[in-house]
């Protein structure tokens, strides 16, 4: 349903979202990142973001899960985009910080904790992660695409499943784009250090 979505309207959503500034949620992320650090954009959509963060200097791999998206991505950013879904998602102890803006949210809630865990996975020890959902409790749908939303009740229970992930911060926004009134649920992760 929600790749289908995607598949129809890959270039409208790239129109609609490969301009916003997302300056104001990349500073939290970043401050936890060392300079030249291993970037994930997981589910990286338009590529804004693992442009972003490739043109500040950080090595930057990206990934999502249709090839509409992944094409558009290509030619925005340069990089090598992967097709892939979280399913997919093998890497251990890779990535210094791992990036989720609006991409876990299109899961159904029952397969976020896998998601999670495989991600978990992939984050270096010390590591940070950030993710956002529309801020909300249960899973919908709207024009063709599956919704997860979450509050932070919801966010603490996917994040207790995972032992060496704990919530170092989480606060709302509104949405940046200028026609869009939604709230979002941002949060920043952190892998404990290994002993």
């Amino acid at each position: 349903m929600t790749m289908a979505y995607y598949q129809r309207n890959a270039q409208t959503f790239f129109d609609a979202t490969v301009g916003v500034d997302m300056a104001s949620l990349y500073a939290p992320f970043l401050r936890f990142v060392a300079p030249g650090g291993c970037v994930l954009d997981a589910g990286c959509g338009s590529g804004r973001d693992a442009k972003a963060f490739s043109t500040l200097g950080y090595q930057v791999e990206a990934f999502d899960a249709s090839a509409e998206m992944v094409e558009l991505a290509t030619a925005h950013t340069g990089l090598p985009v992967r097709q892939m879904t979280f399913s997919a998602l093998k890497a251990e102890e890779r990535y210094d910080g791992i990036w989720c803006c609006a991409s876990l949210l299109h899961l159904p809630q029952a397969e976020l904790p896998a998601a999670m865990h495989r991600l978990a996975r992939a984050l270096k020890s010390g590591g940070v992660w950030y993710l956002s959902f529309k801020y909300g409790v249960g899973e919908r749908e709207k024009e063709g695409r599956h919704f997860t939303d979450l509050n932070e009740a919801g966010l603490q229970t996917l994040v207790s499943a995972l032992p060496q992930v704990s919530i170092i911060e989480q606060w709302t926004t509104q949405d940046k784009r200028p026609e869009r009134d939604e709230v979002w649920l941002n949060a920043l992760l952190r892998k404990h250090l290994s002993e």
